[in-house]
């Protein structure tokens, strides 16, 4: 082991939040050092966010093609992932991180690869190629380590080639049959992306809906529209037993068994605390999370943003928690962490993008709740998109502030119309003001207008 060497801040995981964190504060002078041991720059541009979108893109064209004979003449679809596949690999050059550790580097932050863990506070030691090094932070440690696909206790899924999300994206042609497990955001995604690429699909969920957190109205105008795409949708379904043999997966099912050519396993992430030295700082590895306050503070000279905070998995949520953290560090004034007005944006087809609190969880927090719903298709714009246009707005107001603490707009491009709603909810714009706005004609917006105008306030 080499001899201690003194930084500044140490950055662990260099993901959205920590390749943050790691730059901006190389380039106010500080001396830091970052480390990954997989790609700088994380799950979202190599095999979360940025793939899965192209991939969605590719797939959302094929489906406007199909609705040409609906609309505008006569079309022939040929569905071929290969293009896509493509895109992606130009995206992230190849899945190599020069565009993200090159930047790091030159801003001042000295990168070293390897598997870093917490020694006592201020303390990490990382594990290279070359031996191990142990770096004492002055100021302290940010933990930014993220989350790994976590798959199910299922006997014989272990064994199997599988893919997760890291996976997926690599494909180059669409299966024939796929399997899904898991119906959440990534699952219903892909499901819906490899279904227009022409795999027959069959998306298996365990609880009793898809999209399980979000508002049930957006779980059934998703079904409703795989459905109709052809999806074989299955919710309340436990998978039994897998079995992977002459190329195929064979699926038991308590009513019978499921037969497909490959497996994307999609059932939630876990947070990587094990292995970090959590311990030797007074925190619990298996507590899932990592605690911070206001401040994204976790402990002495302890910052932890992302994933691992457990306040939201998402890339907008570690940009955001890293603006806090630099601030700390540089002492500057800030505003405490806010996830009041909390976006979320699942990119199925109609979009499903929701902010703040969902009824049922607005009653549970105790909310004198009042509701007001609109149906996207007899909207203006709904009803001029023609095919494609299923949906609905759902707003969710504090009766006894007369302001809203929830919105969902299930529409194409529901998470661009959500920005209206995210905004009225932090800026807590009472319900009347919003009425009284212009909504532009014929616009989305129109139904978050009726759905405002019918709560009951």
């Amino acid at each position: 082991m080499s001899a201690p060497v003194e930084v500044d801040i140490v950055v662990l995981g260099l993901g959205a939040g920590g390749e943050h964190v790691a730059i901006k504060l190389a380039r106010e002078g500080l001396e830091v050092v970052g480390v990954e041991k997989d790609l700088v720059g994380g799950e979202c541009p190599f095999w979360g966010c940025t793939p899965s979108k192209l991939m969605i893109r590719g797939a959302h064209v094929l489906a406007e093609a199909r609705h040409v004979d609906e609309l505008a003449g006569r079309a022939t679809v040929e569905p071929d992932l290969a293009p896509t596949a493509r895109r992606i690999r130009e995206a992230n050059h190849d899945w190599s991180d020069d565009g993200h550790s090159l930047p790091l580097q030159e801003a001042g932050v000295r990168l070293v690869r390897g598997a870093g863990r917490l020694d006592g506070p201020g303390r990490v030691v990382v594990e290279t190629t070359d031996g191990a090094r142990v770096y004492v932070a002055r100021r302290g440690v940010v933990l930014a380590t993220g989350t790994e696909a976590d798959a199910p206790p299922v006997p014989g899924l272990a064994g199997a080639p599988y893919w997760t999300n890291k996976e997926v994206v690599h494909a180059t042609a669409a299966p024939a049959r796929l399997g899904v497990l898991g119906g959440g955001p990534i699952g219903a995604e892909l499901a819906q992306a490899f279904a227009r690429f022409g795999s027959a699909v069959t998306l298996l969920e365990v609880g009793r809906r898809l999209l399980g957190p979000e508002e049930p109205e957006a779980s059934e105008a998703v079904t409703a529209a795989f459905t109709r795409e052809g999806i074989d949708v299955r919710a309340g379904v436990e998978v039994e037993r897998v079995e992977h043999r002459a190329g195929e997966f064979r699926l038991s099912l308590p009513g019978g068994e499921v037969v497909v050519d490959e497996l994307l396993v999609a059932t939630g992430r876990r947070a990587n605390l094990h292995g970090i030295g959590l311990e030797t700082v007074g925190l619990d590895p298996d507590a899932g999370r990592v605690e911070v306050d206001e401040h994204l503070r976790a402990g002495d000279r302890l910052w932890a943003v992302g994933d691992v905070t457990g306040e939201g998995p998402f890339t907008h949520v570690a940009k955001y928690q890293a603006v806090g953290v630099v601030a700390d560090v540089l002492g500057r004034g800030v505003r405490p962490a806010d996830y009041r007005a909390l976006t979320r944006v699942t990119f199925t087809d109609p979009e499903v993008g929701a902010v703040g609190l969902t009824e049922q969880q607005a009653r549970d927090a105790g909310v004198d709740v009042r509701v007001g719903l609109a149906d996207v298709p007899r909207s203006s714009r709904g009803w001029m998109h023609g095919p494609g246009n299923e949906g609905v707005v759902k707003v969710v107001a504090d009766a006894e502030r007369g302001v809203l603490v929830g919105g969902t707009v299930v529409a194409p491009y529901g998470g661009e119309v959500m920005g209206l709603l995210s905004t009225a909810i932090h800026a807590e714009v009472p319900v009347e003001v919003l009425r009284g706005m212009h909504f532009p004609f014929p616009t989305f917006q129109r139904a978050v207008e009726t759905a405002l105008r019918r709560l009951d306030l």
